[in-house]
């Protein structure tokens, strides 16, 4: 059964650095499209950051670029989110999302088919 586990969030001082992982079980990592979306209270939901596992192409929300970065571990079979220079504009709730999908198709406007449960992130000034 495919499964998306997040850990990491919590809270964290602007300026400060939380790094989110996304462990994908029962999954092809190597074809997986995975990306991580936030939600801040009466906002939209927004996605920050994706990578395709197999080519390692990233791509960044322009309201992160600069300061988040997204990875692969193989060995734990999950995407990392490294968050530094956090701003309390990045307070939300974080989801991670993934797809068996090709490289050239894997975006931040890709439809996902699998999601975490999700993390808090809380930023404060």
């Amino acid at each position: 059964q495919v499964r998306l586990v997040e850990s990491g969030g919590g809270s964290v001082e602007a300026g400060g650095s939380l790094r989110l992982s996304c462990e994908l079980r029962e999954y092809d990592f190597s074809t997986a499209c995975v990306a991580f979306f936030r939600r801040a209270p009466t906002k939209e939901r927004e996605g920050v950051a994706v990578i395709h596992i197999g080519t390692g192409t990233t791509h960044y929300a322009d309201s992160v670029n600069g300061r988040f970065t997204i990875s692969q571990d193989g060995d734990k079979m999950a995407a990392l989110l490294q968050m530094d220079s956090l701003k309390s504009e990045d307070t939300a709730f974080y989801q991670c999302a993934a797809r068996a999908i090709v490289g050239s198709q894997c975006g931040l406007r890709t439809r996902f088919e699998h999601w975490g449960q999700g993390t808090q992130v809380s930023v404060s000034s």
